[in-house]
């Protein structure tokens, strides 16, 4: 069942699909930009066709139908109870940014990220005006993780915003309550205010549960905007729709201050996706879990067995790999696309030595776009 759901996707190539749009080799495979194959939930595409049926499409608002589903999802999944006024609706996460950015620091005042990271998190604060270093992540027993020390001594007195991937695109480390609880220990210390990134909340793939930063309690809450959309994990971010969740009223009014004129609204067909999703996607999203760790799992053991020059760690959370192509001698986006593979380049994240796969895709177009890696790396096919 779950195998019929996600193994024949529509053909998107000649769509208006971005992913599938990028290349002019028909033969090339696309798996860069961080959407799916899969259509969406049943549920979303009912919902999306009554909302098409009622005609009208002028300014849309929350409703409280919406608000109502967007707390009991987080008390469902994540035992998290927060309060409707607390909700600030998005047209996306990567403004979003822009305005922790802009809202949370003086024209002097410092942003810290940790990396290899998505790369707007990168680009927000010079956008913003705003000085800005990033900190590499740290490998311990073979897991990325924080580099607290190395946090500690790049804070300053000028440095008041930390924007966190949480679960962290690229690497796909859902991070533990230890982590996180050394973190939230290390900003409240600090008086470091957190804008964290939540957006693959919803696609961990190890059996853990996912755990909101901010949820770790009242005093950490209070210095934290956590961002969260159902675009990533049911495959509608064309939809345009996420939501800031920030329970300190002076910290969301100076956010919401901070989007005013710039940010808009979402739409009426994000708002009706976003509700459907909520309300009654769940038992699509766990098939979807199901079939992407498949697709993880053949990703893994083809790197193992058959690839052994390129490594990659275990996706904790996310349905993006990030595969170490050190080994390789050349290992440019060129040649990748030589060889029919589409791929994200790492120097945007801020570490050439990587790439990103998206598995987001039928099985087959994965199998596929693995035999066209071993063709390029061995040049002839594997028997």
């Amino acid at each position: 069942m779950t195998s019929d759901l996600f193994d024949n996707p529509p053909n998107r190539r000649g769509s208006d699909s971005l992913k599938w749009g990028r290349y002019s080799d028909p033969d090339t495979i696309p798996l860069w930009v961080a959407d799916m194959d899969f259509p969406s939930a049943p549920a979303i595409l009912k919902a999306l066709h009554q909302r098409v049926d009622h005609g009208v499409f002028g300014y849309a608002l929350a409703t409280d139908q919406l608000n109502a589903a967007v707390v009991h999802w987080l008390q469902q999944r994540y035992s998290w109870d927060i309060d409707p006024e607390w909700l600030v609706w998005l047209p996306g996460l990567v403004p979003a940014l822009h305005a922790a950015c802009q809202g949370c620091c003086e024209p002097h005042q410092e942003v810290l990220t940790f990396s290899p990271v998505y790369p707007p998190f990168l680009a927000a604060p010079a956008t913003c005006r705003r000085p800005h270093r990033d900190i590499p992540l740290t490998r311990i027993a073979g897991r990325y993780t924080f580099d607290l020390d190395r946090l500690d001594h790049e804070i300053t007195k000028d440095t008041r915003l930390l924007l966190l991937c949480h679960p962290h695109n690229p690497v796909g480390r859902a991070f533990e309550r230890r982590e996180l609880l050394a973190l939230a220990e290390k900003c409240l210390e600090r008086d470091l205010i957190i804008c964290s990134d939540e957006i693959h909340c919803d696609l961990v793939l190890n059996g853990t549960a996912h755990l909101p930063f901010a949820s770790l309690s009242a005093e950490v809450a209070d210095r934290t905007i956590t961002l969260m959309s159902a675009a990533k994990t049911f495959n509608i971010a064309g939809l345009n729709c996420g939501f800031a969740i920030i329970s300190n009223p002076q910290l969301r009014q100076r956010f919401i201050q901070a989007g005013h004129g710039m940010i808009p609204h979402p739409n009426a067909l994000g708002y009706a996706a976003t509700q459907a999703a909520y309300q009654h996607g769940e038992p699509w999203r766990q098939q979807l879990l199901t079939y992407l760790r498949g697709n993880h799992q053949l990703l893994l053991d083809t790197l193992r067995h058959d690839l052994p020059m390129l490594t990659m760690d275990p996706v904790e959370a996310t349905y993006l790999a990030w595969i170490d192509v050190s080994q390789l001698e050349d290992h440019s986006p060129k040649f990748f696309e030589q060889a029919g593979l589409g791929f994200s380049d790492g120097q945007p994240f801020a570490d050439n030595s990587h790439i990103r796969l998206n598995f987001g895709c039928s099985r087959a177009t994965l199998q596929q776009a693995l035999e066209k890696l071993r063709l390029a790396i061995y040049g002839e096919r594997k028997i």
